[in-house]
């Protein structure tokens, strides 16, 4: 490969195709990937039953001949009820009222007060969560929902950190240390002792183990050829589906929250010991001047995929340089490719959670809701496979969102009297907000050219985080009106498809190397 004009004039594909570009040696690479990537769904769910709130009412301990009565009678005389007929969660009665053992609806004048010494919970489901852990309820329960606030955050900044640290150190070490680094936060969060404690960790844990995203992905992709870059594409997304699927599993089984965090976070241990195993991608190092290395890389590559009579030689003429976030705006066509792809991120990102998180009407329990959510992906993401290179890659994107933003439509228009109905709607807009999603990974890393590649998916990634977090803020407008979360919903999901209907296609294309080439399409 030569590389003048900071231009390679022996296009990559070319080597790969001498060596098999997929051959054994990848299909190594996307399992030791697979399996650290399984981990990741599970820690972006895990606020569901870690931080779930289970029934609680409060504790109470009156004097005199309270402690002779029966359970049921101490709840009687000592918590009022709600309209629905269940017992108040944060109030108690100020003094105990006997008189409702004779008559339990003659409570309306009774005085009440808040919770005053701490809450009894209901350990059928969850034997221990945080929130009865350190009673994050009534008037804490914010602290309970800024857990997965907090956490979001962390996986923002760690993918803008992580993008640039990989495409500067290169892609293996740092993958290494995001699996160091996110096992051992995680760890830690699980003994953890105050709320604070637990916060602060769970920040570090996302901004580790955010890298294992977006580095994982593009070392798959940099690796294979042309024609196997969506089947790599799909099985990276496919290895979240399997995560959500499992993680449904693990969660019936282990109901407190610290083994949970534990149980989760084991798969680690097993990617950090396949990691020797990794090479690094040939792309990166030749497009960084370390040819040695990638000649290395390139000789095992051939050497396991029975190519063995490779013998090409590397050489460099242009001066290489670090590259920077900075890069992606210097120039013309770079800045409108990263102002492009990250509106489309923010975009999925927002209709994809705006709907995870508005889905309801199953009637199933915490378990088996999660095994659908998850499954329901599996049929999205498989006809993706088959029109990736049928259609390309931009009109897949582009139809999933007008599908997903279809579907929101018509939940506008069905009478909440039909809660099947709209329950059906919402689970197939469900899937084809999941298969913009997986297209959305794969499409971004053949736009941007490997000198700035994991700066771009960085970048990307930290854009989705923010639809993530604007996410549950639109669920709020329904305060105002019932549709109108529904309403924005729809809109992100067409604004998105506008915004992919002005990128390139890339079906059949050579990755791009540098910058330079970009501006010279």
């Amino acid at each position: 490969i030569v590389k003048s004009k900071s231009r390679f004039l022996f296009k990559f594909e070319n080597v790969l195709a001498d060596i098999d570009g997929f051959g054994k040696f990848q299909i190594m690479i996307i399992v030791i990937n697979f399996v650290g990537r399984v981990t990741l769904p599970c820690h972006f769910v895990l606020n569901n039953f870690a931080a779930a709130t289970p029934a609680h009412y409060c504790y109470v301990s009156f004097q005199g001949d309270f402690d002779n009565l029966s359970q049921a009678e101490k709840m009687t005389v000592s918590i009022p009820m709600e309209k629905d007929g269940k017992p108040s969660s944060c109030r108690m009665f100020a003094e105990p009222q006997y008189h409702l053992l004779l008559n339990s609806s003659d409570s309306s004048d009774a005085p009440t007060v808040p919770c005053q010494n701490g809450w009894v919970y209901d350990n059928t489901t969850f034997k221990s969560t945080i929130t009865s852990e350190w009673d994050l309820v009534c008037d804490q329960r914010g602290k309970n929902r800024a857990t997965a606030t907090i956490f979001f955050v962390g996986v923002m900044f760690g993918a803008i950190t992580f993008g640039s640290l990989s495409d500067r150190f290169g892609r293996k070490i740092m993958l290494l240390v995001s699996y160091v680094s996110g096992m051992l936060f995680a760890v830690a969060s699980a003994f953890s002792t105050t709320y604070i404690m637990f916060a602060v960790l769970r920040f570090f844990t996302g901004f580790c183990i955010t890298g294992i995203v977006i580095i994982s992905a593009a070392l798959s992709v940099e690796w294979v050829d042309i024609e196997h870059r969506k089947l790599v594409g799909v099985i990276d997304s496919l290895s979240w589906t399997f995560g959500s699927t499992l993680f449904a599993a693990i969660g019936y089984f282990v109901t407190d929250w610290r083994w949970l965090t534990l149980s989760v976070t084991s798969p680690l241990i097993l990617a950090i010991i396949t990691w020797r195993w990794l090479p690094d991608s040939a792309r990166w190092l030749i497009a960084n001047g370390k040819l040695e290395q990638a000649q290395m890389y390139l000789k095992k590559c051939a050497k396991m995929n029975k190519r063995e009579d490779f013998i090409q030689t590397l050489k460099a003429e242009a001066k290489v340089r670090n590259y920077t976030y900075l890069d992606l705006i210097r120039t013309t066509k770079m800045r409108k490719l990263a102002m492009k792809t990250g509106l489309l991120w923010f975009f999925v990102a927002t209709t994809f959670y705006g709907i995870s998180f508005n889905i309801a009407g199953f009637g199933l329990n915490i378990y088996l809701t999660q095994f659908t959510y998850a499954i329901i992906e599996l049929p999205a993401k498989l006809s993706v496979y088959y029109l990736l290179d049928k259609i390309g890659r931009r009109k897949t994107e582009v139809g999933a969102l007008l599908l997903a933003a279809l579907c929101l439509g018509i939940n506008i228009v069905i009478p909440k009297e039909l809660p099947v109905a709209r329950t059906v709607v919402a689970v197939f807009g469900k899937g084809f907000s999941s298969a913009s999603f997986g297209t959305v990974v794969l499409y971004s890393s053949e736009l941007y050219p490997t000198v700035v590649r994991q700066n771009g998916m960085g970048y990307n990634s930290f854009m989705a985080r923010l639809g993530v977090a604007v996410s549950p803020m639109i669920l709020l407008l329904d305060d105002f009106w019932k549709e109108l979360p529904q309403v924005v919903l729809c809109s992100t999901a067409i604004l998105g498809a506008l915004v992919a209907r002005t990128l390139a296609e890339t079906r059949d294309r050579c990755l791009p190397e540098t910058i330079e080439y970009i501006e010279e399409m």
